[in-house]
Order: C-alpha cells, then sequence, then structure tokens
C-alpha cells in the first residue's frame, strides 16, 4: 500500500528535507527514490529532489518506495555510557563502534563500517541503554514521525529529596523551552530509583525535569522503546530486530 503524507507547515520546504526531518527517510534516501522517479506530489511524479512541497500538498511514495524503506535493517543496542547516539564531534565516540562481531548476540551479518545506520531516537552520551539504529526508513517514521506515539520507559536513579509533590510535577505542568510537555507516567521504585515513561524525547528532557524539581540524574537507563525491550541484551552487546519486532514496532504485533 503507497504511503501518503500531507505537508501542513507555513512555509514551503524542499521535499528531501522535509521527508527527512519527519522520519519518512533519510535524506539520501529521499533523493534516491526522487531520482527512480518513486515520489510524486498530487498525483505528479517528482523529479528533483530539491523540489518544494507546500502546505495541503499531498506527498506518494509508490509501493516500490515502501517496499525499498523497509528492505533495511533494525539494531538494538545496549548503549554503555561515554559512547554519543550519532554524528560525533571531535573527540567523541559513536555507538555504531561497538557493531562487532565480539559484541554480537544471535545472528545476522556484522554492519559494514560505512552502513549508514542512524539512531532512532537519541540517547545522551551521558546515559545508557536501549539505542535502535535502523537503515528502515518505515521504523524510523513509526518510531519519531510526528505521529508516533510509542512510549519510552527509563529507570532514572537522582540525588536530592524525593517527595510526593516532586513527583506530582514531574508528572505533569512542567515546561520546557517555552512548551508544556506532556504528562509522564513518574513511579518511585526505590527510595532514590525512579520509573519514567513518555511520549515525548525533548532533548535531555529527563534531567532537565528533574533539575526543575531540584533532583540530580546520577544514572538514567532506556530499558523500552514502545514494545521493544532492552531485557537479554547486556551493556555494549548488540543484535538485529526480528521481523516481529519490525511489526510490532509497526502496530502490527
Amino acid at each position: 500500500m503507497a504511503f501518503t503524507r500531507t505537508y501542513d507547515g507555513d512555509e514551503p520546504i524542499r521535499l528531501n528535507k522535509w521527508m527527512g526531518q519527519t522520519g519518512v527517510c533519510s535524506r539520501r534516501e529521499a533523493d534516491a527514490l526522487i531520482a527512480r522517479g518513486l515520489v510524486s506530489i498530487d498525483g505528479a511524479v517528482v523529479t528533483d529532489a530539491g523540489r518544494k512541497i507546500e502546505r495541503g500538498q499531498t506527498l506518494v511514495l509508490s509501493d516500490a518506495a515502501t517496499e525499498d524503506l523497509a528492505s533495511g535493517v533494525t539494531i538494538l543496542l545496549h548503549k554503555p555510557v561515554g559512547y554519543v547516539s550519532g554524528q560525533p564531534e571531535p573527540g567523541k565516540v559513536p555507538a555504531v563502534r561497538l557493531l562487532t562481531e565480539a559484541n554480537r548476540l544471535g545472528e545476522g551479518a556484522v554492519p559494514a563500517k560505512d552502513a549508514s545506520l542512524p539512531p532512532i531516537g537519541r540517547l545522551d552520551e551521558d546515559s545508557r541503554g536501549l539505542l535502535l539504529l535502523s537503515s528502515d526508513g518505515v521504523v524510523a517514521k513509526a518510531v519519531i514521525g510526528p505521529e508516533s506515539d510509542l512510549d519510552k520507559e527509563y529507570l532514572v536513579r537522582v540525588a536530592g529529596e524525593v517527595t510526593e509533590k516532586k513527583l506530582t510535577m514531574l508528572r505533569h505542568g512542567l515546561m520546557l523551552d517555552g512548551r508544556v510537555l506532556k504528562h509522564a507516567r513518574v513511579t518511585r521504585v526505590e527510595p532514590q530509583k525512579l520509573r519514567f515513561i513518555l511520549r515525548e524525547g525533548r532533548n535531555r528532557q529527563i534531567r532537565r525535569m528533574c533539575e526543575m524539581v531540584d533532583l540530580e540524574v546520577v544514572d538514567l537507563l532506556r530499558i523500552r522503546i514502545g514494545p521493544i525491550r532492552l531485557d537479554g541484551v547486556p551493556e555494549g552487546k548488540w543484535r538485529m530486530a526480528t521481523a516481529q519486532e519490525r511489526a510490532a514496532l509497526l502496530g502490527n504485533p
């Protein structure tokens, strides 16, 4: 079934840029699909990757384009502290360096060193836990696209006095960057350990939320993204996502 999406932005935007920003696929993938004539706007095939899409116009990816995007791979990695999720700054180590034969669990070929495996949702350098790396544009859209409603679960150890008032504030009512945060599920599992379940992923969100109620995060572990759990993957190890896990991410268990 062809994939469609209507642009609702205020200003025209380059099609390949918009496709990349919204998680449809990477900009490089968008360029390749357009070059093959697999992308159209309002029924007209697009031949120029720089073509701008305007408010109210509808993007359509052909069946062949959707199948191509679904042919990628998705990797589950237990990222340790000290690795960055995406393209590193000088002196930083990217998480993809951990994708070695020695660190692999189960079947699946080790990705080539130049393989494009962008992170599907960030996990900060000083945080650890489940990180998805994927060349599957359909999975990326399902996890980080604007219409995604997948929640993410974290175990967070904090320093400072944990009170019911602070927990209530963490659950709803806080603002970051001038915008009210979506309601979060925050529970206390140990005296200094909290469980966060979020439906958004603002920059360093949990750490900043805790700072606002005078708590300091000393350890942050992501254990789940939607239906995908970290269970059974030791720190620093990785494995391929199964077909069943991919289907679950797309809402087809």
